[in-house]
Formats: C-alpha cells, structure tokens, sequence
C-alpha cells in the first residue's frame, strides 16, 4: 500500500509545508475558478443544476454561483458544472485534465459550512490539486485513451482529499473515504462538446464532499480501493503506476491558464499562428500530439460548443482575427460560418509523437507559393507577475468592471474566512 500511504501522507500535510509557490498557484488557480464560475452562471448546464437544487431543497449550507444556497454535496456539484461550463478554465497536463473546478467546489463548499478560513481551502485545494496529478499520473495515458475524464476521475479524488482534510477525518477515516471514491470516481469524454462535460466536473466535486461526509459519519469502505485488488488503477487502467511523490516536488506549480475560451489542446496552435493573415494563406498542416486528435479535431462542428474542440475552425478563426478570448463568440452562427466551413477545407491536421500534449507546429503555404513554419510550446514558464495581469485581462473581459474588483478582493487571503470567498459566487456577472 505504499502508494495509499504516499497520498494519506499527503493528506496529513500541515498547511505551513506546502511551499509558497505552491500556494501562489493555488490562489491564481482560485481567481481564475471564481471568475470562470461567475461567468458561467447563465450557461444551460448551471440553470438546469440551479433548478434541481431549488426542486430538491435541504440545508442552505453552501453558497451557489449565481445565488443561493443548498446542501454541500449539491452545492459542489453545481458549482463544479458552472464553473467547468464555458471550458474556459486552468489545465495541468500531467493530470490530463483539469484541477480547480473539480476541487475547489468541494473544498469550499465543506470550508464555508465549517466556518474555515480562506487560507484553509487554499491549502487544502493544493494538497487535492497535488493529489489528483499524482493519481492521474497513476493511471496513465492508457486511462485517458480509453475513454476516461481525468477531470472527473483523478479530480474526484482530489476532491475527497481536500474535503477529508477539511472536515478534520483522521488517517483511518480518510482511507476509507479514498476507499469510497473508487466506486464513486467516474467521468467520460464522450460527453465532450456537450453539457456532460461540465457535469463531469460536478461529479468530480460532489463526490469528494459525499466520500469525506460518509467516510466520516463511519461508513465502511476496503483497506485500499485505488491500487489493492480489483481496485480502481486496476480496472481504470491499461499500464497502472504507483503514486511518486519527490519531496520538495510540487508538480501542481505546472499549472497552466486559459487565455482562449476553447480546449487547451487548441492553445499552442493559436499561439503559433497569431500575426499570419487568413487572406495569404492557401493551406495549413497543423502538427499535434496524436492524443489531441480525438479530442480537438472535430471537423465540422454543429455548435458553439464543438468549435471548441476544432482545430479547422479555430486555425480560420486565429488567422482571421477573431476574438478567441471571448466565450461570446462561441455561438452556433459560428459553427454555420460560411467562410470558416470553406477554409477548414484547406486544414489538414495530423497528429506528431515527437511533440508534447503542449506543443503545436506546422507548415503554412502561402497563396505565392513559399512555405512558412510555425511552432509554439505552453510549456515555457511564464511569471506569476505575468499570469497575475494576464489572468486580470480575462476577469475584465468575463466580467466587466467587477472582474477588476474580484482580483482586488482575492489580492491577498489574510484574515479573510470561507464564508467571504463564498459571497462571490452569489454575484452575477
């Protein structure tokens, strides 16, 4: 059970011991989740969650964005989906998939009904966040390529961890709640380009606030559900890992931020071709890891939603001028535009194992004749300083003049408590 304990050890962690770029991380991680969620609230997906909770009732425990309040276990799911909703938030790559919205919901959902401190959830959404990459480590590309959303899978324990650790569950209990997830822990990407995707991530967050409830109330679970026998490596998982962790090794500082409101396998991409003119382009050969090509490569998108997840649409999109950064633009007279259809036609997309899941290049031919290279890797560290300003770009062009002010209000956590982060997911945007 070595690598049960490695994430139980984890989970002891004191808050002073999880490094300061750590914790640097896990607070740009929640702005961007605040601000992503805020964003979200009018989505199709959070309005149907919302109108469930209302059907539903219980105890007005946690805050819900777009207002209200509902029972802690409903309250992350819901605020999972919302925030996952426009696609627009933060992705690790090792996790392969994405961290804050399957986590954060949990955490602070159990922080606000608790009466914890803000520095608290941070810390504990590290301590998951860390968790859930070295699980998704665990499982393995092998896990992705069958079909799995390590979102919802690998984040769902990440989810019961920051939840179990908040809710004060001892070494026995926390185990049991890990025992728990893996019945629990569940998530497709067949649901990608529709509400299922988002939903995932609701899963994800109300499975870890149900395993950590029920785990402490005394419900049994088995001595190791994720790597024992018959356990979730072993039938989620084609080449299962053990769980590495490397001491003063935080791999959660790897987080990477949307600045395109589309999937992050796009990213590089649209990076690599900004400056080019659509006009002077006669053809375009993108390069991409092969993992991207069931993800991102839809050909002829129906909706706002699949122009998301396609590389055709997106290259015209890029060279053209468009607005990536705007969810707004992501509408189904989009997916219907007619000069984008005919200049997807010119896309060829291939996929390059010689290249990262964070790596894009390519070849564009000119409409004289010449050939241009283009390549572009995320994986280039950029400064907190940077992404701080960056990320406040998007707050403003999500949210108006209050995407300023809730980057003002998350500048520092001092003495602020769950309760306050929670008052703004109540705000429209």
């Amino acid at each position: 059970m070595s690598g049960l304990n490695a994430l139980l050890d984890l989970a002891e962690l004191p808050d002073a011991q999880v490094p300061q770029t750590t914790l640097n991380t896990a607070r740009l991680s929640l702005m961007d989740w605040l601000m992503c969620g805020r964003a979200g609230v009018d989505e199709p997906v959070s309005e149907i969650l919302r109108s469930m909770a209302d059907h539903e009732g219980g105890a007005p425990q946690s805050a819900i964005f777009g207002g209200g309040r509902a029972p802690a276990r409903m309250a992350a799911l819901i605020n999972g989906a919302t925030s996952h909703a426009l696609d627009y938030d933060d992705t690790h790559f090792a996790h392969v998939g994405h961290l804050s919205v399957g986590i954060y919901p949990a955490a602070l959902a159990v922080g606000e009904a608790g009466n914890l401190s803000a520095e608290a959830v941070c810390a504990a959404f590290a301590i998951g966040g860390e968790a859930a990459i070295r699980v998704g480590l665990a499982l393995g590309r092998a896990h992705y390529e069958r079909g799995f959303h390590q979102t919802a899978t690998a984040g769902a324990f990440g989810a019961t961890i920051a939840a179990g650790r908040l809710m004060g569950l001892t070494r026995t209990q926390m185990r049991t709640a890990i025992g728990l997830c893996a019945t629990r822990a569940t998530g497709l990407r067949c649901q990608f380009g529709t509400m299922g995707k988002p939903y995932n991530a609701g899963i994800a967050a109300a499975a870890g606030v149900e395993c950590a409830q029920l785990a402490k109330a005394g419900i049994t679970a088995p001595d190791d559900g994720l790597f024992g026998q018959n356990g979730y490596l072993a039938t989620h998982s084609d080449a299962p890992g053990d769980i590495a962790m490397v001491h003063d090794v935080w791999l959660l500082d790897e987080m990477k931020y949307k600045l395109h409101a589309c999937c992050h396998g796009t990213h590089a991409m649209i990076e690599a071709l900004k400056g080019h003119d659509i006009g002077s382009v006669r053809a375009l050969h993108l390069r991409t890891n092969p993992r991207w090509l069931t993800v991102c490569d839809i050909k002829t998108p129906r909706s706002g939603l699949e122009v998301k997840f396609s590389y055709a649409w997106l290259a015209g999109m890029a060279l053209r001028g468009d607005s990536t950064g705007s969810d707004r633009a992501y509408t189904t007279s989009l997916a219907n535009d007619p000069d984008l259809a005919t200049f997807a036609q010119c896309v060829k997309v291939s996929g390059d194992s010689a290249l990262t899941d964070m790596q894009a290049a390519g070849e564009i031919q000119m409409q004289n004749g010449s050939i241009q290279a283009f390549a572009y890797d995320m994986a280039t560290p950029i400064p907190i300083s940077d992404l701080t300003i960056s990320l406040r770009s998007k707050a403003r062009a999500l949210l108006g003049p209050t995407g300023d002010e809730l980057c003002d209000a998350l500048a520092s956590l001092d003495g602020k408590m769950a309760h306050g982060l929670a008052a703004y997911l109540e705000h429209r945007a």
